[in-house]
C-alpha cells in the first residue's frame, strides 16, 4: 500500500491509497455521478428499445424471437417451475420493479408530497384525470371485442423515461414542476397494478391465493413485531411471488405487496443515534494505539462494528432497500424488460394499414391526446375550485408541458399490453407500436414544449 502524506483533517490524519486508486478515483466518480442522474435511466432504456428494433428487424430476428421464447426450468426432484424466458422476465424479474415502485409509493405517503393533502390534491386529480381520459378514448375506438381488452394500455406513464426527458431542460424545468411529476408518474403506477390486479386477472385459484393472503398477513406481524431484518422479509416476498404466480393473480402484485409491508420506522431517532455515535467514538478513541492497526486492535473492531450497526438502525428498512435495489432494477431489470418486449417487426409497405388501425389510434391518441387533455383538464379544475395549488415557481402553461411528457407510457404501457393481448400477437404488435410512437412523440414535443415555458421571465 502506498501512504499518501497530505493530512485529511488538522489532527494529522492519514489516507492510505493503492497505487491505482487515486487515477481510478477520477475514472469512476464521475462515472458514479453519471450512474445517478435519473437521464441516465432513461438514455439506456432508450438505448435498449432502439436494440430491440435493430434485432427484430434484422436477420438476428429469428435468433431474437427464438432466444426469448427458449423455456427455462428450475427446480428440485419432481417440483419443477419451467417458463420461457420472455415470462421469466415479465413474470418474476419486474416483480423487482413493482417491488421498488411499492417502495416509492409507500415513501411518497409517508414523507412525501403526497403526504401533505394540500400539496398532494393536484397530482392525485392530475394522475387520476390521466387514467381516465386516455382509457375513454381508447374504448371510443375501440368499444367491443377483444380490441377493447386494452382501454388500461395507455393509462401509463413511464418514471425514468418522462423525469429523463425533464431533467435535461435543466433550469428550465423547476425543481417543484419535476416533484409534481414524480408524484403523478407514482399515483399513476398505482392504478396501473389495481387495474392489472382488478382487470387482467383471468382466472383465479383460491387455494393459492388464500396461501398468499396468509403470507401478506405474516409479513404484516412481521412489520408489526419489529424485525428490521430485511431476510425474512425476502424469504417470506418468494414465497408470496410463487403463490401469486399459481392464484392467477399477476405475480408482479407480490412486489407491491411485499413493499408496503416493508418497515419504514427506523430504530433510533436522531437524537439517540447521535449520541451513540458519540459514545462509540470515545470508546474508539480510549482503545486506539498510534502504533497499532486496526486489525490487530480488538476493542477497535468492535467499536467499528457497534458503529455499523448504529448507523443500520437510524436507517429504515424501506430506505435502505429503496437505496440498494434502484440501480439494479433502474439499470438491469428495466433495460432488460425494453430489449425482450419493444423489439417490434415494421412493414414499411403495411403502415397505411397500421396508422388507421383502431387499436394502434387507441393507444396513440389515448397517450398523446388523452394524457393532456386528462391531466391539464383535471389540473385546471382542482385550480379553479381552490382545492388545489400551483407547485412553486411553477405555471399552469408548465403543468400542461409536464401533462405531455406524461403520455410517455413505454415500460408500464407495455406490460400491460402483454397481459390484455396475451392470446392475440397481431393486437399486441399494433398496441407497441402505438406506444412506441405515443412515446417518441409525447417526449420531443413534450421537450419543446417545457423548453419554452421555462424561458425566464423579462423584468
Amino acid at each position: 500500500m502506498k501512504r499518501d502524506e497530505t493530512p485529511e483533517t488538522e489532527n494529522k490524519g492519514y489516507i492510505y491509497q493503492a497505487p491505482w486508486e487515486r487515477h481510478m478515483g477520477k475514472i469512476l466518480s464521475p462515472f458514479e455521478e453519471f450512474l445517478h442522474r435519473q437521464t441516465s435511466a432513461g438514455m439506456l432504456l432508450m438505448g435498449m428499445a432502439v436494440l430491440a428494433l435493430v434485432l427484430a428487424n434484422s436477420p438476428l430476428a429469428d435468433t431474437y424471437q427464438n432466444i426469448l421464447h427458449t423455456y427455462i426450468s428450475i427446480g428440485a426432484g419432481e417440483w419443477k417451475l419451467k417458463m420461457s424466458l420472455l415470462h421469466w422476465i415479465n413474470d418474476a424479474l419486474m416483480v423487482l420493479f413493482f417491488f421498488v415502485v411499492g417502495m416509492e409509493l409507500k415513501r411518497e405517503f409517508l414523507v412525501g408530497e403526497l403526504a401533505n393533502p394540500r400539496n398532494a390534491v393536484l397530482p392525485i386529480a392530475a394522475a387520476i384525470g390521466g387514467m381516465v381520459v386516455p382509457a375513454l378514448v381508447f374504448f371510443a375506438l375501440n368499444p367491443t371485442g377483444d380490441a377493447a381488452r386494452g382501454w388500461g394500455i395507455p393509462m401509463a406513464t413511464d418514471i425514468a423515461f418522462a423525469i429523463g426527458a425533464m431533467a435535461l431542460l435543466g433550469a428550465r424545468a423547476p425543481k417543484a414542476l419535476v416533484t409534481f411529476l414524480v408524484a403523478l408518474a407514482i399515483v399513476d403506477d398505482l392504478g396501473a397494478v389495481l387495474v392489472i390486479a382488478v382487470f387482467y386477472t383471468e382466472s383465479i385459484a383460491l387455494v393459492p391465493l388464500a396461501f398468499a393472503a396468509g403470507l401478506v398477513l405474516l409479513l404484516i406481524v412481521l412489520n408489526r413485531s419489529g424485525v428490521r431484518n430485511t431476510i425474512p422479509y425476502f424469504v417470506l416476498a418468494v414465497l408470496l411471488w410463487f403463490a401469486f404466480l399459481q392464484s392467477g393473480v399477476h405475480s408482479t402484485i407480490a412486489g407491491v405487496l411485499g413493499a408496503m409491508t416493508v418497515p419504514a420506522r427506523p430504530k433510533y431517532d436522531p437524537e439517540r443515534f447521535s449520541n451513540r455515535v458519540r459514545e462509540i467514538l470515545g470508546r474508539f478513541e480510549a482503545a486506539r494505539d498510534s502504533g497499532q492497526s486496526i486489525l490487530t486492535n480488538v476493542e477497535m473492531r468492535t467499536q467499528v462494528q457497534a458503529l455499523e450497526n448504529t448507523v443500520h438502525r437510524v436507517q429504515a428498512p424501506l430506505q435502505r432497500l429503496e437505496h440498494i435495489w434502484h440501480l439494479p432494477v433502474a439499470y438491469l431489470v428495466i433495460p432488460i424488460f425494453a430489449l425482450a418486449n419493444a423489439g417490434i417487426p415494421v412493414e414499411l409497405g403495411a403502415l397505411s394499414e397500421t396508422l388507421t388501425d383502431p387499436v394502434f389510434g387507441g393507444v396513440f391518441f389515448g397517450l398523446i391526446l388523452g394524457k393532456f387533455i386528462g391531466i391539464t383538464g383535471a389540473s385546471w379544475l382542482v385550480l379553479k375550485l381552490g382545492v388545489a395549488v400551483l407547485p412553486k415557481d411553477t405555471r399552469f402553461t408548465q403543468i400542461a408541458g409536464a401533462s405531455l411528457l406524461a403520455g410517455i407510457g413505454f415500460t408500464m404501457s407495455i406490460f400491460v399490453a402483454s397481459l390484455a393481448y396475451a392470446e392475440q400477437p397481431e393486437l399486441l404488435l399494433m398496441s407497441k407500436t402505438g406506444i412506441l410512437a405515443a412515446s417518441f412523440l409525447a417526449g420531443v414535443s413534450g421537450y419543446i414544449w417545457l423548453y419554452i415555458a421555462g424561458k425566464p421571465k423579462e423584468t
